[in-house]
């Protein structure tokens, strides 16, 4: 039987979890240069927020699944905007240095 003191402990842990999760992903957001690199660090860090997040609800395994998915899928977005945003500078200094 769970104590007012083990809640109390409980929900002490998964703020702290959780502030550490988002501090790690603030934190490793741009890490990688390529596609795989930006691929593997959002899923790591997904996951480990998933997990952090997860545990506080009881299911780490199920949150870490979720936030690997959604840490991928976050790569892979970041990785286009930045391929993006290099291409139109490419096309600006390009075309600066034609005039």
């Amino acid at each position: 039987m769970r104590s007012r003191r083990d809640d109390i402990r409980m929900t002490t842990f998964g703020q702290f979890g959780l502030g550490t999760a988002l501090l790690a992903t603030v934190a490793l957001s741009s890490c990688g240069q390529t596609t795989g690199s930006r691929a593997v660090s959002g899923t790591a860090i997904g996951a480990a927020g998933g997990a952090a997040i997860g545990a506080i609800g009881g299911n780490a395994a199920l949150g870490a699944a979720a936030g690997a998915g959604a840490g991928l899928l976050g790569g892979l977005i970041y990785d286009q905007n930045q391929k993006s945003k290099e291409r139109a500078y490419n096309q600006g200094y390009q075309d600066a240095q034609r005039q």
